[in-house]
């Protein structure tokens, strides 16, 4: 016997009854923000490895644990894309994007990948949304980034969960900050983890990033950056709070928030949902003005956030708060003996042309297994044609809801359009 096949660890299926969760959750996502002129960009799954490697950093756990790198049969180097924001900034520079508009607007949604220890809210393909605001740095888009996310989530329902915001400086100020992480952490260098150890030297923010329980313990004493800001990057962050209170969106100040990719600057915001245990973060993101010149591209400021389908259900569920499943049926049609068929198809059509889900069986034979189908299936009226309907030129109509019943002339099939 052939043995049987199943989903690689760290991935799975959505299963039909699950389905309409995601898609609710990815129609609301883009009513939301092209309300705000944000327009779809769809970049391929797997891009030239060192474009992350570049724009996510070397010292992150992405490139050094996570990244799927691969060759191909040319010894070409390529990974399937860790995350977002480095694809759509390839496709910007690219594509000259910036000579259609200054300020540039996208979305995308689509399945990531990060080699990662699987986990409640974690795994190795995981579907996530985001959006990219190109050519500004006005603190105002900074915070139109924040209050997108925070309508999304309003959106869908959800109550249990935080703003933070920080700022974690431009290259002018991380200088004296490294220096005065270095001098803290140069004490506890022993008691730090391996990668830890790396970070040190490398990049010290990192090392605020660190899930290691005993380097956790170590960063909660470490040196703030706000008391490292320049005064520009000051009125900076000053004004991002102005503007988040004129657009009414509630937020606390986490001056240990760093992001966990290097392209990082100013601003850095997450939304937290301390309900969802150690992977708590529904999404986040920040300012990345160096980004698209470090690519290659000219000097354009940037800011933008991602965030993962997984938590957000997971928050949903959480919430009890209930999707209404738009994969049901509104229509199945009984049809009874060979004579119905025919009346059965020309309504079928009729309802499918008019955007009304209907559905029918052309197997099943009896009364009751189609009505224990059309049950299964949720849905909201049967239309049941036999014998005695074809008679009288009706069908019957049946509330799945209450039990009422009606009868409908053939002939007054339009009718069906009103219930």
């Amino acid at each position: 016997m052939a043995s049987k096949f199943t989903v690689p660890r760290g991935t799975y299926d959505i299963l039909p009854k699950e389905s309409y969760k995601w898609e609710y959750i990815e129609q609301t996502f883009k009513s939301i923000v092209k309300n705000y002129n944000y327009q779809e960009i769809v970049t391929p799954i797997f891009e030239n490895a060192e474009i992350f490697e570049r724009s996510v950093g070397n010292t992150s756990d992405i490139i050094q644990k996570e990244m799927y790198k691969f060759q191909d049969k040319k010894g070409r180097v390529f990974a399937l894309r860790p995350e977002g924001t480095a694809p759509v900034i390839r496709s910007y520079i690219e594509n000259n994007l910036w000579t259609d508009s200054p300020l540039t607007k996208l979305f995308y949604i689509g399945p990531m990948f990060r080699y990662d220890r699987p986990q409640a809210g974690r795994s190795r393909q995981f579907s996530q949304f985001g959006i990219e605001c190109i050519g500004s740095n006005h603190p105002y888009y900074d915070a139109e980034v924040i209050s997108i996310f925070y309508n999304f989530l309003k959106a869908i329902g959800l109550k249990n969960y935080q703003v933070e915001i920080n700022s974690i400086g431009c290259p002018n100020c991380s200088e004296n900050y490294n220096e005065a992480l270095r001098t803290y952490y140069k004490e506890y260098i022993n008691q730090l983890c391996p990668d830890c150890k790396s970070r040190f030297l490398k990049n010290p923010k990192r090392l605020l990033d660190c899930k290691v329980d005993t380097c956790k313990k170590i960063s909660k004493n470490a040196p703030l950056i706000l008391d490292y800001l320049d005064e520009e990057c000051k009125k900076h962050f000053e004004q991002v709070q102005f503007y988040l209170n004129l657009l009414k969106v509630p937020f606390i100040i986490n001056a240990s928030i760093v992001r966990g990719l290097d392209y990082y600057s100013q601003t850095a915001f997450e939304f937290i949902n301390n309900n969802l245990g150690a992977q708590n973060a529904l999404g986040g993101g920040g300012r990345y003005n160096g980004l698209i010149k470090q690519m290659g591209g000219k000097d354009i400021p940037a800011v933008g956030f991602a965030g993962g389908f997984s938590r957000l259900l997971l928050s949903i569920e959480n919430e009890n708060i209930k999707i209404e499943n738009t994969n049901q049926s509104k229509f199945f049609i009984v049809n009874l003996g060979d004579s119905a068929i025919e009346k059965t198809i020309e309504i079928l059509n009729f309802l499918r042309k008019n955007n009304i889900k209907a559905d029918f069986d052309i197997e099943k034979t009896s009364l009751k297994a189609q009505m224990k189908l059309a049950d299964k299936l949720n849905s909201t009226y049967t239309i049941i044609i036999g014998e005695d309907e074809m008679k009288n030129n009706e069908f019957t109509i049946r509330n799945m809801l209450n039990g009422s019943q009606q009868s409908i002339n053939f002939d007054n099939i339009k009718a069906l359009l009103e219930l």
